[in-house]
């Protein structure tokens, strides 16, 4: 466990939407902070954020996808704290299209910031961590970690390589007993992030319901800070879609592909754009996306009694489709199999 009140904290990624909900949220626990992302005046204006809400913040630009980057980020953390307590990697983006149709060089990048980032920021830490004796180490993963996501395919490989890594990673520091690798699994999050993706669908993006709040997220990245465990998995959708794809993952794949086509198929047109995979977006956008409205519950009731009726389908469907059939049998009519015992016993009785 890590006292957060002077805790030293990493967070990557901190210019918006989570990672910006969460340098709030230990600010108030009066955390020192050390934040980092590629727009430093998006940081700055976080840092001051969390100043004025209680802790102490360090802005440097970086960007994550290059090692020396991230060991310069580590070597300013230490000459500014002395320690590393908690290190938050949060770094993600995303590209949406059909796999042919969307840039060879997009999906590099995707997979660039969202595995790579995390594998530089674990090898630059993880030493510090081992001469401390301590450490926590917390992944920002997603459901997309266990459910293949349609028309972003190098979102999909990135967030399984991910859980891959951290898994591996968690093993090789088994025999650490106070350094631990966290991983956070939530549901469609309310941030800028789908403003910011690589788009090449032609149309407007958006997330189904329902969607959480990013303090909601925050919350439990903290509280991973304070009872360290290997995952936590935040909403019910991200517990069906594990479930779902689990039992019959062919099925919950093809479900998911219908039902993106039919939302591409009616969503307004929007721009061609690389968003902000290959540099920092024009607005960084703050924490939340605009994804929620006064609406949003009742579509969430919706999703999920569609949800478990799917479910309950998945459940039922190819179990019941696998199950070899008994053989057909004509039963004898009860008044013909008597009149032939009454022979049978008959002839047994005429015998010899």
């Amino acid at each position: 466990m890590v006292k957060l009140h002077g805790a030293v904290v990493v967070i990557t990624g901190a210019s918006s939407g989570i990672g910006q909900a969460t340098a709030e949220a230990f600010a108030r626990e009066g955390a020192r902070l050390v934040l980092a992302a590629r727009d430093p005046q998006a940081l700055e204006a976080v840092a001051q954020r969390c100043r004025g809400l209680g802790g102490e913040a360090v802005a440097v630009a970086i960007d994550a996808t290059e090692i020396a980057q991230v060991r310069a980020l580590r070597d300013i953390t230490l000459a500014l704290g002395g320690r590393i307590d908690v290190w938050f990697s949060n770094v993600g983006l995303g590209a949406v299209g059909k796999y042919h149709v969307t840039p060879m060089e997009a999906h590099e990048q995707v997979i660039r910031a969202n595995l790579i980032t995390h594998m530089n920021d674990a090898h630059a830490v993880v030493p510090v961590f081992l001469r401390q004796g301590y450490g926590i180490f917390i992944n920002m993963i997603s459901l997309g970690a266990f459910f293949p996501t349609p028309y972003a395919a190098a979102y999909s490989a990135s967030k399984f390589g991910l859980k891959g890594f951290s898994d591996a990673l968690r093993a090789e520091l088994s025999h650490e007993p106070h350094i631990h690798v966290c991983d956070v699994f939530p549901t469609f999050v309310d941030t800028p992030a789908m403003d910011h993706a690589g788009n090449y669908t032609g149309r407007r993006l958006s997330a189904p319901p329902p969607v959480y709040d990013a303090r909601k997220v925050a919350r439990a990245v903290v509280d991973l800070a304070s009872r360290p465990r290997s995952s936590v998995m935040i909403g019910a959708p991200a517990w069906l879609a594990r479930i779902s794809y689990a039992i019959a993952p062919r099925m919950s794949v093809h479900i998911a592909a219908r039902m993106m086509r039919a939302y591409f198929e009616r969503a307004p047109a929007a721009p061609i754009t690389s968003g902000s995979l290959y540099a920092p977006p024009r607005v960084a956008g703050g924490i939340d996306g605009g994804l929620r409205s006064p609406t949003q519950r009742q579509l969430a009731v919706a999703a999920g009694v569609a949800a478990l009726a799917a479910g309950a389908y998945m459940l039922a469907g190819p179990r019941n489709a696998n199950r070899p059939r008994r053989p057909i049998s004509r039963r004898v009519p009860r008044s013909d199999a008597s009149a032939r015992g009454r022979d049978d016993r008959r002839r047994d009785r005429a015998a010899p």
